[in-house]
């Protein structure tokens, strides 16, 4: 006995509907643009959140918490650019918005992909920090029907690739002005993590550029998913 899996079966079946169709020579394959619109709101009180970068996928991932982030997340982490994340290999189609999303803002960005894909992800830099980022990493569309949405809330992490030295030179958001990427990494820890907040100079660290304003709290973003086309 011959057992066929599912996937045997449907071609099966689909063979036998493109057999018994006498106007059919042939099977055509057609491919079905899929467009999410993503809409990104920046909850935070003083933190600009760089532009985000949305990424189609089908395998892998942006960052896994407790181990170290890639290159391309370093970069996105300590500059908010989001290049290397956007051509790495796992990327099948990206999208990115034109500007950053300020502290009550709200920006939507349009993704397509011919055919099905996955996954959709996301990572954005707080600017007003050393390396805190927050995102969306790996959310499951194979699901998504038209006009189907869904709301998450993000929260903020720590890239573990610069020290959380808040000071003026190494800050690159607007309350400090410093340096953004660094390729020497000096955060101890160097892995990712869940991020433990600003600790600004109103807070007694001498080195923090930041002040009570640019603090946050989870969640530091509400993204809302829905899928068009």
């Amino acid at each position: 006995m011959i057992k066929l899996t599912k996937v045997a079966l449907a071609t099966t079946a689909a063979l036998i509907l493109v057999a018994c169709d006498d106007n059919t020579n042939s099977a055509t394959v057609t491919t079905t643009p899929v467009t999410y619109q993503v809409t990104l709101s920046n909850l935070t009180n003083g933190q600009p959140i760089s532009p985000p970068a949305l990424i189609l996928h089908n395998s892998g991932e942006l960052w896994r918490v407790g181990e170290t982030a890639s290159d391309a997340l370093e970069l996105l982490a300590e500059s908010g650019d989001s290049s290397q994340l956007q051509s790495s290999s796992i990327v099948t189609s990206s999208a990115q918005s034109t500007g950053p999303v300020l502290p009550g803002e709200t920006t939507t960005v349009t993704v397509s992909y011919t055919n099905t894909v996955s996954y959709l992800s996301f990572a954005s830099m707080l600017g007003n920090s050393n390396d805190a980022f927050t995102g969306l990493n790996k959310i499951a569309l194979e699901s998504f029907a038209v006009n189907d949405s869904v709301t998450y809330r993000t929260l903020a992490y720590d890239a573990g690739t610069e020290a959380n030295s808040e000071s003026a030179e190494t800050v690159p958001g607007p309350a400090a002005g410093g340096e953004a990427y660094n390729p020497d990494r000096d955060d101890r820890n160097n892995f990712v993590a869940m991020h433990a907040g600003i600790i600004s100079g109103d807070d007694g660290l001498s080195t923090s550029a930041l002040t009570y304003q640019q603090k946050f709290d989870n969640p530091v973003m509400s993204v809302t998913i829905t899928r068009i086309k």
